[in-house]
């Protein structure tokens, strides 16, 4: 597969993310399908470490993915191991194997059981995961445990991503410092339906499963559930968040405990910025596109308007050219037949309405949107008028670099 260049959108710098107590990690080389760079990364968890997760709605989904379906009721984690390269989706009963087989392997290398270890897989359909080079490397990840190699784990993960991505957060619980990290990798085949792409975030706060599971599905709702590159959901879609319980803070059993409200903030902070990195490295994006829409009948609805227009390759393209034809952003709200008053439908491109009473207002300036286009930040507000819903969704345009990367994948 051809390398392709950073992307303009990438951060200038990317943050030093602090070591997790009762959390280590470390990267490593299989050599399964790239040469010259890690692909693998474990992440070893201290006993008492409780997991949620969310995981794709595909019904192609990948044989990790059911794995971590299947003992994530449990609650516990001790390990995770991710794979860079080979997806493991549609591989029958050869799948089941692999992930049993590395389940295994770093049971026996950590000293835990198979059930406590979580596993995450990307990459190419369809072929085989050589799980013997992933077992083969675990002592060696084993003896190279530390807690600071976030950065070395968030570049193994990486596909077609042109860069790491990574997102730290300090909040409160009970005048105890608590600390939020997380890594993701996505940039194609990314239109969430639950969770998306992969990504594995941690913290040192005590809390119990049930209670970080429904803390982990009200801010995967305002994150990644808002992002979208291409509508296209993937097999292997897997979110799982880590707590270690070292922070010492009182153990709340309801997510919605006002004094849970600063953990709230900082890991939605967390996971949206995770989010907005994935969409500012869409494959051949060029943009970073932000839609907000408001007025809709319910939040619901919002988003459906919302993700239509952010998937309208119309719209997309439109943004790529410079081409401000908010004609094409008039057609995607309609085609969702959401509740929408055409009449006061108010659409604005950089903050400047554009429309008023159901045609193009008679001071609308074309130079200024078009030159919004242009830049790199894009924003678009629809307000379509039937209520209080609303929705912000992140995505990116569409360019001829979509083509490129996606053309030579598995070559």
């Amino acid at each position: 597969m051809a390398a392709h260049s950073v992307s303009p959108l990438a951060p200038s710098q990317y943050p030093e993310l602090p070591a997790i107590a009762g959390l280590q990690l470390a990267a490593g080389h299989t050599g399964m399908r790239y040469k010259g760079r890690n692909d693998v990364v474990l992440m070893a968890f201290d006993r008492g470490t409780t997991a949620a997760g969310l995981f794709t709605r595909s019904t192609m989904p990948g044989a990790p993915v059911e794995w971590c379906r299947k003992i994530l009721p449990r609650g516990t984690a001790r390990a995770l191991v991710v794979n860079a390269g080979i997806a493991n989706v549609f591989t029958g009963k050869a799948g089941q194997q692999a992930v049993e087989t590395t389940a295994d392997g770093a049971a026996r290398a950590l000293g835990c059981r198979s059930n406590e270890v979580y596993l995450a897989s990307t990459g190419v359909i369809g072929q085989i995961l050589p799980a013997e080079k992933i077992v083969a490397q675990l002592p060696k990840l084993k003896a190279a445990l530390s807690g600071t190699s976030w950065m070395d784990a968030a570049r193994a993960i990486m596909t077609t991503d042109t860069f790491p991505k990574l997102a730290t957060a300090t909040c409160e619980i009970d005048g105890k410092t608590v600390t939020i990290n997380g890594i993701c990798k996505g940039s194609g085949m990314i239109a969430p339906d639950m969770a998306t792409m992969l990504a594995f975030i941690a913290t040192d706060a005590k809390l119990p499963a049930n209670t970080l599971q429904a803390l982990l599905k009200s801010a995967n709702n305002q994150s990644f559930n808002c992002l979208t590159v291409d509508g296209d959901t993937s097999t292997s879609d897997t979110v799982l968040l880590f707590a270690t319980g070292k922070a010492g803070n009182t153990p709340y059993e309801k997510a919605t405990d006002r004094r849970l409200a600063d953990f709230r903030r900082a890991l939605v902070q967390v996971m949206a910025e995770l989010a907005q990195l994935i969409a500012r490295d869409g494959e051949g994006a060029q943009k970073l596109v932000t839609i907000r829409v408001t007025g809709a009948k319910n939040d619901t609805s919002a988003r459906i308007i919302a993700r239509a227009i952010a998937n309208s390759p119309l719209v997309k393209t439109a943004i790529a050219g410079a081409d401000a034809n908010w004609g094409r952003i008039v057609m995607a709200v309609g085609k969702t037949a959401e509740p929408a008053d055409r009449d006061r439908l108010v659409i604005r491109i950089g903050g400047k309405p554009v429309t008023a009473r159901g045609m193009v207002r008679p001071d609308h300036d074309e130079a200024f949107a078009t030159k919004h286009f242009r830049g790199r930040d894009v924003r678009i507000d629809v307000d379509v008028a039937v209520g209080k819903g609303a929705a912000t969704v992140w995505t990116c345009d569409l360019t001829h670099g979509y083509i490129d990367i996606n053309a030579d994948y598995r070559s």
